[in-house]
């Protein structure tokens, strides 16, 4: 299958798996930057900007291999989704950050629509009868 036969909504949520990744690996640079001018103990922010860095970073994978259209990075962006919708969850509630977690669980709900809609569907089945 060529690049070509990758149906729009797919390339769409790849580069939306994109801004995820770019914003996870910019958040955690930032918190990295934080915790090297020690505004607060240096432990538990560099924990959370190595996180943010590696999902950050695995993200920009899945991302630009669904751009490309390839069918093993479908399934890391679905679970991706799902993982950052519990954190969007946190943040509505226990965190107090409404508006970032409404915003960011809508950015996951589009994707997971994207990766799920009927043309997505197809071609993924496409390629799970192509290797049978």
């Amino acid at each position: 299958m060529s690049p070509a036969d990758v149906p729009v909504p797919v390339r769409a949520a790849g580069g939306l798996v994109l801004l995820q990744g770019l914003t996870g690996v910019a958040a955690g640079g930032w918190l990295l930057i934080a915790a090297l001018r020690g505004s607060t103990g240096p432990v538990p922010i560099a924990a959370t900007a190595a996180w943010l860095v590696g999902f950050g970073a695995i993200l920009l994978t899945v991302g630009v291999t669904l751009i490309r259209g390839r069918h093993g990075a479908r399934t890391p962006a679905i679970v991706a989704q799902l993982l950052l919708l519990g954190v969007c969850w946190y943040a509505i509630g226990p965190s107090s950050q409404p508006l970032y977690g409404v915003l960011a669980g809508a950015l996951c709900l589009v994707v997971l629509i994207l990766l799920f809609c009927a043309s997505a569907r197809r071609w993924a089945a496409e390629a799970h009868s192509a290797t049978r």
